[in-house]
Parts: structure tokens; sequence; C-alpha cells
């Protein structure tokens, strides 16, 4: 028993110092990040800016990207922002040439843009899956292609793709968003294995719940503020969420290391181990925690951005458990949405 244990350790080691040895320096290249204005998009673009990558980061909106890109600026780092939409593969292609065109070439594409919606099965439409697989699956695969041709010409590159604890365990009332999670975390895995032969690194990101103050700006159907008061938390709460910040160095050094799989916090390792040994129990056990939730016969018509509710439906008890998420909204850029506690601009706690 013994030698075996002493066995483990030794790999163990051995591989940490093969992963140490290969770590790259990433100064001077150049890092495509989608999703880059707010959040951890911006994270890393913050973070990639520190290891002195030249920075391109995309959005739809125009006012969030020209924020983002005066905040990274102010860091000194050299940064291009371009108005996008990661659904639409022509505007992808010409924000792949336009970063080509100012830069010569694209050394790291990180894939993060996201859009979470929130809400029973029997609230979610057809169309809601399509918008959800066009960000976080087309959204994935439009970049890839579009730089590939380039990284692999250089015979160099490397992707990251951010995906999801959602990726692994599909859990109730975010049906789209683990499809489309599921099917990046397919993608990805299936990249690394063929692009590997030439040059070219593919990362698969697997955070689980991330403080970042999106819940402000997740969308919400069916019995809104119950899913609300029910997800804010979640989002929030520390032990259940990791820092952003933290999430974002340990992406950078990743990517760095040319890592295959980054699975952030401990409750996501956790969850991918437990469903990778039980795949049935864990199905089950989330069919039980699906009857707490909120049911589809209280649906709401329409779909409201967590600051919408958080402005309509002011709770006291949410705002003591959302402390850290709406301290993360104001630093990591979420607006709009709450600068303080005792908002006077619309939206509450």
């Amino acid at each position: 028993m013994l030698p075996a244990i002493a066995g483990i350790g030794l790999g163990l080691t051995a591989l940490r110092a093969i992963r140490q040895r290969r770590t790259e320096d990433l100064h001077g290249q150049v890092v495509l990040i989608t999703g880059g204005s707010r959040g951890l998009g911006f994270l890393l673009a913050r973070e990639f800016a520190a290891e002195g990558c030249r920075v391109v980061i995309c959005a739809r909106d125009e006012f969030e990207l020209t924020r983002a890109k005066v905040d990274l600026e102010q860091q000194r780092a050299e940064v291009l922002a371009l108005r996008c939409d990661i659904a639409n593969r022509e505007q992808v292609d010409e924000l792949v040439a336009a970063a080509i065109e100012r830069f010569g070439r694209i050394d790291v594409l990180v894939n993060n843009a996201g859009i979470i919606q929130v809400g029973p099965v029997m609230t979610m439409t057809v169309e809601d899956y399509e918008r959800a697989l066009g960000v976080m699956f087309w959204g994935v695969l439009s970049p890839t292609l579009a730089v590939l041709p380039g990284m692999r010409q250089r015979g160099s590159g490397r992707i990251v793709n951010i995906t999801s604890i959602g990726g692994k365990v599909s859990v109730p009332h975010l049906l789209p968003y683990n499809t489309a999670k599921f099917a990046a975390v397919g993608l990805s895995e299936g990249l690394r294995a063929e692009l590997a032969r030439y040059g070219i690194s593919v990362t698969t990101v697997v955070p689980g719940l991330m403080r970042t103050g999106s819940h402000l700006n997740a969308l919400f159907k069916g019995n809104q503020a119950a899913e609300f008061n029910l997800f804010a938390p979640l989002a929030s709460l520390p032990l259940i969420s990791i820092d952003a910040e933290r999430a974002a160095r340990q992406i950078v050094t990743a990517t760095k290391r040319g890592d295959a799989e980054l699975i952030i916090s401990l409750p996501a390792h956790v969850a991918v181990r437990f469903h990778g040994l039980f795949p049935g129990t864990t199905a089950n056990l989330l069919g039980l925690v699906n009857r707490l939730l909120p049911d589809a016969e209280a649906d709401r018509a329409g779909t409201v951005p967590g600051m919408a509710i958080s402005a309509r439906h002011p709770s006291k008890l949410r705002g003591a458990a959302t402390v850290l998420g709406r301290s993360a909204a104001r630093r990591f850029h979420q607006f709009p949405g709450p600068r303080d506690a005792e908002n006077t601009s619309g939206y509450g706690s």
C-alpha cells in the first residue's frame, strides 16, 4: 500500500514539474476575449494585460466597451475594443479580421461570452434555446474557425473555452444554458485532441459559481422574483461561489501552461467527480432539488433581468446575502446595476 501511495505522489510531483517547465511567457502576445466588457471577460482582459499582452475585447454594447477600454488603458494596457454580436458569424469574421489588421495576428482566443436564462423547462421556448446556443456554442465555434488558419500557419496558438459546471452536470431551471454549455464542452475537448498536432493547445475551463455580479444581468422566467431570490444568493455567498478575480488568475495560469482542463471551485470539483461516479444518483438527487424550486404554474409572461427584479422586489434578507455579489457588480462593470445598497437610481438590493 505504501509503495503505491509513494508512486502516486511521485507521479503527481513529476506532472507538476512538467507543467511548470512548459509554462509560456505571454508577454507581447495578442489575446482576443469575447464578452470582454464586463464580468469575468473584463477581469481576464485585465489579467492578460498585466502579463504584457495586447488585448482585443468585444461585446454588443458600445457604452460598456468604451467604459472597459478606458479602465484597461488607465492600467497602461494596449486595447482594441470592437462591437460584435458573437452569435453572428459575419460579425465574428469582421472582428477577427480587424484584430489581425491592427495587431498582425491572434495568439490566444478566449471564448468567454455567455448568457444565463433561469426558469422551469415549461417556461422556456425554442427561441431561448436558440439564443443560448447562438452565444455559447456558435459563439465559440465561429471565433475558433476564424482564428484557426492563422494559428495553424504559424504552428502555434492557444484557445481557451470558458464553459461551466452546467456543461458537466445539468442542473434544473437552467436547461438552455446547460444545453449550450454541454455542447461547448464537447467541442472544446474534441478540438484539443484534433489541434494538438498543429501546435495549438485548447483549454476547457469549467467554473462553478463565481462572484461577478452577473446575477443582475441574468434573465428570469416563470416566478421571476422567487427564481431571483434563489439564484442571486448562490452567485454571491462565499464557499458556494468563488471570487472572480481569483478565478481569472487561475485561468491565465492554465492558459500559460496549456492545461487540458481547469475546474474552478471546490463545489464544482465535488459535483463533477460525484456525477462521474454516480450519474444516475446525481440525476435523481437533482430531481428532488427541482421539487423545491418554483413551479411553472406560477408563470408570468416575459423575461425579466435580475436588476429589474431587484428594483421591483426589494428584500433586506436578499440584500444581506448578496453583499459580495453587489460589490463585484460595482467593480466588474455589471451596469446598469446597484452601485450601493441604498441606491437612488432605481436598482435595489
